[in-house]
């Protein structure tokens, strides 16, 4: 709808658009619509809508985040606000809102769990979300000390950073994703393959596969005789890593691989059948549709299917294809082809566990240090809702190796938590998303979640989300409710509350902060305050700047 310049409504939409303190340049508005009747349902959005109508540039219909995104072009440098009215209606259609994003973590390498600092992220992490495992690489690597052989050749075995590994989780409340990997040096087939990370994991097959199953059997078997069956019962066993790329020489791949997971997998059921098992934890949302097939074919026990995937991953690499898929959408189009595929597999019911993802799989300040994790994130979950068990964030800290010993605190590692514990954007983000209720709200909204807690208050996120390299522009949110409110609780994290990289920047970016200044730089990431906003019939209006997340929470 536009209107002409010189409609008789003009001066009156003006004058709303001032009432409302919305400018009037270039807006796109929603339209809010019933989704049983398909009516228009809010005066107040008609209202904006002449009013950006009669500034003579009413955006036609656009998507937030390509709009935002088309700032980085001909839009680039300009001042402009795209706007949103939003209708929250508590009584809509619901449904169960599981915090899938939020149960599962990864992390650096097994032995990292020694170091003091690594268990100080943990509980900080674990105070702030619903941590309940943790995944990571490497249980079998030789600085574990778990495998050796004597000089006639038979297994020895050493348990004793194994359990401190596993105590140390367990006494912070936290349980183990237990990865099997990767390959001992005296079981190895071919000393030489040494993956490229820092700490050189071997990535060959086993030179002998009954002995490959004997040393699982035993390393299991001992987990359930120190923490009893019902305590190992609650935990998971997941088949090496990426065996589809470069942590895996077997040749072929996928065959070979599968003669790992069915020895590992009966190795596991034999110590007792309530352990769950999975694989193939491939990299690019490989193999799931194959693995099940050899599963069902060669009848090998399988308990779930685990997949990675990150945002910049080619789509010739995940889908075959040539698409040009954003950032923003390649993980939850990952998961989507993955639950497809299981959902016409042998096993329909079977769970889908996504073991890796994150915005990038290489390091990049302007992603995962930057404010644009919190709207990828909550974009992420929006999407991802009902299509997996869990989705495990890689990582949940910066205590991590595998380029080496860590720098500098913000080099663009994978943590919510950067060196000496100093909360990321990300980290804050986490802590919002955490207060969302547990049953989600039907809204006509492609940038925001209502959601509902136990106690009948409402916990809704809202957004700014665009490509880290783009310019982005700040982004007007009118929330509408129909239901009496009186006030509303908000909280908002962008680049300047709730991150400490403008504070690091004026420190003039020093690799090695002195501690005052390592001090500062936690101050500058604290979570900022909630403000207490009136509603003003029915509504209340929220400006958010580029990558800006909020959580507007609504007593009961």
């Amino acid at each position: 709808m536009r209107l002409d310049a010189h409609c008789w409504l003009v001066p009156c939409c003006r004058l709303i658009a001032f009432r409302l303190r919305i400018a009037t340049r270039s807006l796109t508005c929603r339209w809010l619509v019933d989704r049983g009747r398909g009516v228009v349902r809010l005066a107040v959005a008609v209202a904006l809508v002449f009013a950006i109508a009669a500034s003579g540039e009413f955006a036609r219909g656009q998507d937030p985040t390509e709009t935002q995104d088309a700032a980085r072009g001909q839009n680039a440098g300009r001042a402009e606000t795209l706007a949103e009215a939003i209708e929250i209606d508590a009584n809509a259609r619901a449904h169960p809102f599981p915090h899938f994003w939020e149960r599962l973590f990864g992390s650096g390498r097994a032995i990292l769990s020694l170091r003091e600092d690594y268990r100080n992220d943990l509980r900080a992490v674990k105070r702030i979300t619903g941590l309940e495992y943790i995944r990571f690489h490497a249980i079998f690597h030789d600085e574990a000390g778990l495998y050796d052989e004597d000089a006639a050749g038979k297994p020895v075995y050493n348990f004793s950073y194994v359990d401190e590994i596993y105590d140390g989780l367990l006494q912070n409340k936290v349980r183990p994703f237990v990865e099997l990997s990767f390959m001992p040096k005296k079981l190895t087939s071919d000393p030489n393959a040494l993956h490229a990370f820092w700490y050189k994991q071997n990535v060959a097959p086993p030179r002998d596969w009954e002995k490959w199953e004997q040393f699982v059997e035993t390393f299991t078997r001992h987990l359930v005789q120190r923490y009893g069956e019902n305590e190992v019962a609650q935990w998971y066993f997941e088949v090496w890593n990426e065996p589809n790329i470069d942590f895996w020489v077997g040749d072929p791949k996928d065959t070979t691989y599968f003669e790992l997971y069915d020895h590992a997998a009966r190795a596991v059921k034999r110590v007792s059948t309530r352990l769950r098992i999975g694989g193939p934890a491939t990299a690019q949302a490989a193999w799931a549709d194959r693995f099940l097939a050899h599963c069902k074919e060669k009848n090998v026990p399988v308990d779930f299917v685990s997949t990675h995937v990150y945002g910049n991953d080619k789509a010739e690499d995940v889908f075959g294809t040539h698409e040009q898929i954003s950032r923003n959408e390649m993980v939850c189009r990952a998961v989507n082809k993955v639950h497809e595929q299981i959902a016409a597999s042998a096993y329909p019911k079977m769970p889908l566990i996504w073991t890796e993802y994150n915005a990038a799989y290489d390091n990049h300040t302007e992603v995962t240090d930057s404010a644009y994790m919190g709207p990828f994130m909550a974009n992420t979950i929006r999407e991802c809702d009902g299509l997996t068990e869990m989705m495990s964030y890689w990582a949940f800290s910066d205590v991590f190796e595998e380029q080496g010993v860590v720098k500098m605190p913000f080099y663009g590692g994978f943590g919510l938590l950067a060196e000496r514990s100093i909360p990321k954007p990300a980290f804050n983000d986490f802590a919002l998303l955490h207060r969302l209720g547990d049953t989600r709200v039907d809204v006509s909204s492609d940038a925001a979640l209502v959601t509902r807690r136990k106690d009948g208050s409402l916990a809704i996120a809202v957004w700014n989300l665009f490509l880290p390299e783009g310019v982005g522009r700040a982004r007007t949110v009118m929330l509408h409710f129909k239901q009496p409110v009186a006030s509303v609780r908000v909280t908002i994290v962008d680049k300047e509350h709730g991150s400490p990289l403008v504070a690091y920047e004026k420190m003039g970016r020093p690799a090695s902060p002195t501690m005052a200044q390592i001090e500062e730089l936690r101050k500058a990431a604290a979570m900022p305050r909630a403000e207490v906003r009136a509603v003003k019939n029915g509504s209340v209006t929220l400006t958010l700047e580029p990558h800006a997340l909020a959580l507007v929470e609504v007593g009961k």
